[in-house]
């Protein structure tokens, strides 16, 4: 059967890919158009396998939410460089993506890949698989987090396409839920209080303040208080409600929330490639290792 332009387009508005991979698959499948879709589709499985062990530290964060502010999820996407995170290809699934989840509620990630994306019928993994292919680089949906407050709002905070962070807040408005969490986009609290940060890190930090405090020589009476006064700020600095407020030093994050007799239930913090150990490449090889395809 001869392999028409007509054919050659029409496969390439299905499957996205390139006119020579279309071409190609249509003269190795004489012409039959589905079974060409389907031989490119299990390449493409092939592909991105191959490419999953590659590290995935760039990327976006993405933030999506209900109409009524009651509803928000957050998601990190990743890819292997900053160029392929701009790509229209790469935003257009992260936006599909996030628009999903939202609707859906998934319980963990294998529930997200599980989740049909379109009306094409693919589910996320499948997509993201054919991305991959397609694009060359390894693509991965690495964490995601969901936030509901019936009774209040979520505010949302994204710094670039780097950071992101979400708080839920009862009682207060949108406002203030969205400057709490461009204050935790800056400052990075590990608890929303004292009572909430793990009691490992404060016994860890206790012993290497007391230790300094007694190397000073001083009382007994002031070591003791010296060591109180240091885990009091230690606690203040990486603690929500004691921290000072980034638009206004002079208030605390918890008297900025008493003064609207509001609530802060939680807080999530994601910045892109956060704990991924990046790889160090050698930009010749990286340029050699395209042109050969690997």
């Amino acid at each position: 059967m001869a392999i028409t332009a007509a054919l050659v387009k029409e496969l390439r508005e299905r499957t996205g890919s390139g006119m020579m991979e279309c071409k190609k698959a249509l003269v190795a499948s004489n012409g039959d158009i589905e079974a060409a879709i389907e031989a490119m589709r299990k390449s493409g499985l092939a592909k991105a396998d191959k490419k999953s062990g590659r590290i995935a530290a760039e990327g976006i964060i993405v933030i999506e939410s209900s109409a009524d502010d009651k509803h928000v999820v957050m998601i990190e996407i990743n890819s292997e460089t900053d160029f392929v995170a701009k790509a229209d290809d790469f935003l257009a699934f992260t936006n599909s993506v996030g628009k999903k989840v939202l609707e859906a509620k998934p319980s963990d990630i294998d529930a997200l890949n599980a989740l049909v994306l379109d009306d094409s019928g693919e589910t996320i993994e499948v997509t993201r698989q054919a991305l991959v292919s397609k694009i060359g680089e390894n693509i991965q949906i690495r964490r995601f987090k969901l936030l509901s407050n019936e009774d209040g709002v979520v505010g949302t905070y994204r710094h670039g396409d780097q950071i992101g962070t979400l708080v839920s807040v009862t009682a207060g408005d949108m406002a203030l839920a969205r400057d709490i969490a461009m204050h935790v986009a800056a400052s990075r609290p590990q608890a929303i209080s004292a009572a909430d940060l793990p009691a490992e890190l404060l016994e860890k930090e206790r012993d290497i303040v007391a230790t300094q405090a007694k190397d000073s020589g001083k009382p007994e009476a002031i070591i003791e208080k010296m060591v109180e006064g240091r885990m009091k700020k230690f606690v203040n600095e990486i603690s929500l409600m004691g921290q000072s407020f980034v638009k206004d030093p002079d208030v605390t994050i918890e008297q900025l929330v008493k003064k609207s007799n509001a609530t802060v239930n939680e807080f999530a913090f994601f910045e892109v490639g956060e704990g991924i150990e990046k790889k160090e490449d050698n930009f010749a090889e990286e340029v050699m290792a395209q042109v050969s395809g690997k």
